[in-house]
């Protein structure tokens, strides 16, 4: 008897002993972990961590087995960052990227391609001309989000000075502009970098001037007579004193200052720039308006784009497109355009920032920029095509016209070498 009851309560305890152990052993399992989906964005911390806090609150209600870890990175940090990561296989499963960079790992496979994945019409969702930044070779790769659109402000009194009742439109009004403003006030009309490694207004300019800058198999397609319009427009304005010296050696930040010392008389930037000039230079801010982005002869406006994009290497890729999407839909854009002042790119999310724009009684020069980028977006695209090395084409377009305008060679011979070299180095 004693034999059997020592047995009957090592039987019992253990018994138990295999309970408890399989029951620890459920609750440390890691798949009883909702799995981590991680989302990188670039320099949205601390403006915005009450925005991400809720909307990442109510995806995860809304899908209990996934929870999202979102990681902020400084936006000149965040190059380097995610090609290592992508090189150590380590990439988070949603990026916030824009499009000029994106595109470059596009072409080396990097992300997820979307079109098999969006099989339910989403891409209506986006406006259409904005679709088109996250494509490459006719296949999707990110998702659309925020947006900017620039405006033009401008310096109101140096306007009465030079006697000129109204800003430009066209690129051939501003150099009208400009001659007059130099004449009457001593001042610079605008400012534009030549720097390759900076702005690309100088380059979307010859695209609003009508310049087509590749053909469909990618050759250099700008050495024609628009072309040679365009490039010879820049090297007059230079060597008639109306475009500062700085342009060759200085980026847009230089820009901002002359703006903001009361040096030059116009600016190109986000609406949202407004409360920066109010903030950094308020006597500059009271006497500044604003006014249409100046195009050309297309009528067309530039449009910056952020997106989402999904790494290749993602282990959760249903789940990442599913967040990409619920970041992108029309609730979550509308909520992140009136909370960052940019555009959103969802269509519906677009109509209903303009009624919401419409029913304001608020006139302040913020909320009259932000109208203005608003209705801009109907006639707004990506204006330099995607291309594997656009870093290449502006570097061969921006030195060889610098050349031109510092007189070392002819409009003919600078255009001539810029289509040359991009046309020998673009399979690079």
């Amino acid at each position: 008897m004693f034999k059997l009851a020592n047995f009957r309560r090592f039987l019992i305890c253990g018994l138990l002993g295999l309970i408890l152990t399989g029951v620890v052993s459920c609750l440390k399992s890691p798949s009883a972990k909702a799995p981590q989906l991680e989302f990188w964005t670039m320099q949205l911390q601390p403006k915005f961590n009450d925005y991400f806090k809720d909307a990442i609150g109510k995806f995860e209600t809304a899908n209990p087995a996934i929870k999202v870890h979102w990681v902020d990175v400084p936006w000149s940090a965040m190059h380097g960052k995610i090609q290592a990561a992508m090189a150590a296989k380590t990439a988070p499963d949603v990026v916030n990227l824009n499009p000029d960079f994106a595109i470059q790992l596009a072409a080396r496979n990097a992300w997820l391609q979307l079109d098999p994945v969006l099989t339910k019409g989403e891409n209506k969702e986006y406006l259409p001309n904005i679709w088109q930044a996250g494509t490459l070779d006719g296949k999707t790769f990110s998702l659309p989000w925020y947006l900017t659109t620039n405006v033009t402000i401008y310096n109101q009194e140096l306007f009465i000075k030079a006697g000129i009742a109204k800003p430009p439109t066209t690129y051939q009004e501003l150099a009208q502009t400009a001659k007059q403003i130099k004449e009457k006030t001593g001042k610079y009309a605008f400012f534009a970098t030549l720097l390759a490694e900076d702005s690309n207004d100088v380059l979307e300019s010859l695209v609003q001037m009508g310049v087509q800058l590749v053909d469909k198999q990618g050759k250099a397609a700008f050495n024609t007579s628009a072309g040679k319009a365009a490039f010879q427009y820049w090297v007059d304005l230079y060597k008639q004193g109306l475009l500062p010296k700085e342009a060759m050696t200085q980026g847009h930040q230089q820009g901002i200052q002359l703006y903001q010392s009361g040096e030059i008389a116009m600016l190109s930037a986000g609406a949202p720039f407004i409360e920066t000039i109010a903030k950094n230079a308020p006597q500059i801010a009271k006497i500044s308006a604003v006014a249409p982005q100046i195009s050309g002869q297309t009528g067309k406006t530039g449009v910056a784009v952020m997106n989402l994009v999904i790494p290749r290497t993602s282990k959760l890729p249903e789940a990442a497109v599913k967040f990409a999407l619920f970041i992108t839909n029309a609730t979550n854009q509308l909520a992140f355009a009136q909370a960052s002042d940019t555009l959103p790119s969802n269509v519906k999310a677009v109509a209903d920032y303009k009624a919401k724009l419409a029913d304001s009684k608020n006139n302040s020069a913020l909320d009259r920029g932000k109208s203005i980028s608003a209705e801009q977006l109907a006639q707004s695209e990506i204006l330099i095509p995607p291309l594997k090395n656009i870093d290449l084409l502006k570097k061969a377009i921006y030195e060889n016209l610098q050349a031109a305008m510092s007189g070392e060679t002819t409009v003919e011979q600078a255009i001539a070498t810029a289509a040359s070299t991009w046309d020998a180095g673009k399979q690079r």
